[in-house]
């Protein structure tokens, strides 16, 4: 069983950056791929990012490459998700999530993941 729990959401102007954290609990952290998703009022919640267990192979969507990095510490049992030049459309609750093996399914897909963290809300304001 993995628990997790988001850390570091707010209201940042345009142009800004925030750091978002996720800390879980569990022994096997080390051995579950990290990502976060973010839900836009009204929208569906979307992939944002993902790390697999040995932090060796980030995963990117379109739409934040470049300006947002994924990172993890296991030894800490935390992920990480820096978010630079921020826009409004990046408005949403960013949510940690967490698989393990066998690793079935594509990253990308919200429905090979089994852990959720409640989500933590970030506003950007133009």
């Amino acid at each position: 069983q993995v628990q997790l729990v988001e850390s570091g959401g707010g209201l940042v102007q345009a142009g800004g950056s925030l750091r978002l954290s996720c800390a879980a609990s569990g022994r096997t952290f080390s051995t579950y791929t990290m990502a976060w998703f973010r839900q836009a009022p009204g929208k569906e919640r979307e992939f944002v990012a993902a790390i697999t267990w040995g932090g060796s192979r980030p995963y990117y969507a379109d739409s934040v490459k470049g300006r947002f990095t994924i990172s993890r510490d296991n030894a800490k049992n935390t992920v990480s998700l820096q978010m630079n030049s921020l826009k409004p459309e990046d408005t949403a609750v960013y949510s940690c999530a967490a698989r393990g093996p066998p690793y079935s399914g594509s990253v990308y897909d919200e429905s090979t993941y089994g852990y959720w963290g409640q989500g933590t809300m970030v506003t950007v304001s133009s």
